[in-house]
């Protein structure tokens, strides 16, 4: 299959959230997209974060963009020098005080929306994690800490509290990584 070929870019804005691109685009068969808005924005890091007791760690916080609040796992975007090993870890430790003395797993990297979007989220699993400091948020983030059962997940899920779907796909691909580690056992 034959990519597009770009003819020209024009940046909308740019901010450190993100920057908004118009692209004039010209498609294998010769048709032309005048314009085609692309979202830039910087890859996002998130993790499982799972205790020795088989408990979940979440955040709760406020989405404004949905008007509403939403339980997840802890995750954040890459700031500039960081590996994604290196931003996970300091996301976590920042939103919820929790740390582990193993390395986190990294359970997949997945584009957010290739047809508008130009990140990844990345995604890692945690094991043995214990808190270990206070939150360390920023000016804007009000977050709440809720630890769960793994096994209440599913139901959670099941009836919409939690509907964050980097949550959901991230929970999974745990539940599939772990229950491949019992068959080896």
């Amino acid at each position: 299959m034959q990519k597009w070929k770009t003819l020209s870019s024009e940046y909308m804005y740019k901010s450190p959230f993100g920057n908004h691109r118009k692209d004039c685009v010209e498609l294998p068969d010769g048709h032309k997209i005048n314009n085609y808005y692309v979202n830039e924005y910087d890859d996002w890091v998130n993790a499982v974060v799972l205790t020795k007791e088989r408990k979940i760690v979440l955040v709760q916080q406020y989405r404004h963009a949905a008007g509403d609040c939403f339980l997840e796992i802890p995750a954040g975007k890459v700031e500039k020098g960081e590996t994604y090993e290196e931003a996970i870890l300091r996301e976590v430790e920042e939103e919820t005080g929790f740390t582990s003395e193993q390395r986190p797993i990294k359970l997949g990297e997945f584009f957010v929306n290739p047809a508008t979007q130009t990140n990844k989220v990345i995604s890692y699993l945690i094991l043995d994690a214990f808190q270990e400091y206070t939150q360390a948020l920023d000016p804007t983030e009000i977050i709440d800490i809720h630890i769960i059962d793994i096994d209440q997940m599913e139901n959670l899920i099941a009836t919409g509290k939690i509907n964050q779907l980097f949550t959901v796909s991230a929970y999974y691909m745990v539940k599939s990584y772990l229950m491949s580690r019992l068959k080896e056992v």
